[in-house]
């Protein structure tokens, strides 16, 4: 059975997939931090700002792989006009996210979900092993984990980290297919600006990265 915080139809906001209609399917748990305040400071990633903790989110359960996909698949349905407009619709996609989703991400899962004929992509932090099957693997390495995922369609860091030059250095040179920088948010509206700032600098200053904004959080949509 498979811990789901939250499963809801969306539009990706960021990344190279950034406007693209979704399922996000949002699972419990993390393994760089335990979601809980008291733990944050503690914690390898200290600026998570998703809840990911239980079952109690918007479709929130816990599933079994044939039951998960065919929630996903029923909302993609649902959301989705299916009629005249089918060419229109392209291929179904759903996003898997936590937390870190390759703690509960199985082979069984995936085949269940492309039976839907879903393309699936990983939001992942990179210190687990890839299940295989996947479609997009996007990749957010955090400072103070070791990254275990050498290769996938992006690599996405946050900014600012503690990383150093010597470590973006190291993240260029790996086989991804696109490489961006996002910039850190925080409830602190000033701080979340500057931070924004230095990611457009580090973009200007080292053209292979791209910027990845959080378009969701600008546009008020989950």
């Amino acid at each position: 059975m498979y811990s789901i915080k939250e499963i809801f139809y969306t539009l990706q906001g960021e990344g190279a997939m950034a406007g693209r209609a979704s399922i996000f399917c949002r699972f419990s748990g993390c393994n760089l931090w335990t979601g809980q305040e008291r733990h944050r400071q503690k914690a390898v990633c200290k600026f998570c700002d998703t809840d990911f903790i239980g079952t109690n989110g918007i479709n929130g359960n816990k599933y079994s792989a044939q039951d998960l996909a065919v929630f996903i698949n029923n909302l993609w349905q649902e959301n989705v006009n299916m009629g005249n407009a089918y060419p229109m619709c392209g291929k179904p996609y759903v996003v898997l996210t936590g937390g870190e989703p390759l703690l509960q991400v199985d082979e069984d899962l995936l085949k269940a979900l492309h039976n839907f004929d879903f393309e699936i992509a990983i939001e992942t932090n990179g210190t687990l092993e890839l299940v295989k099957g996947l479609d997009w693997i996007c990749v957010s390495p955090k400072f103070g984990s070791t990254l275990k995922v050498f290769k996938g369609n992006e690599l996405k860091v946050v900014y600012p980290q503690e990383f150093n030059l010597l470590d973006y250095e190291y993240f260029a040179k790996l086989d991804f297919d696109n490489f961006f920088i996002q910039a850190k948010d925080d409830k602190d509206k000033q701080l979340a600006k500057i931070n924004i700032q230095k990611a457009i600098e580090f973009c200007q200053k080292y053209p292979k990265w791209r910027l990845s904004t959080q378009t969701h959080k600008y546009l008020g949509i989950a």
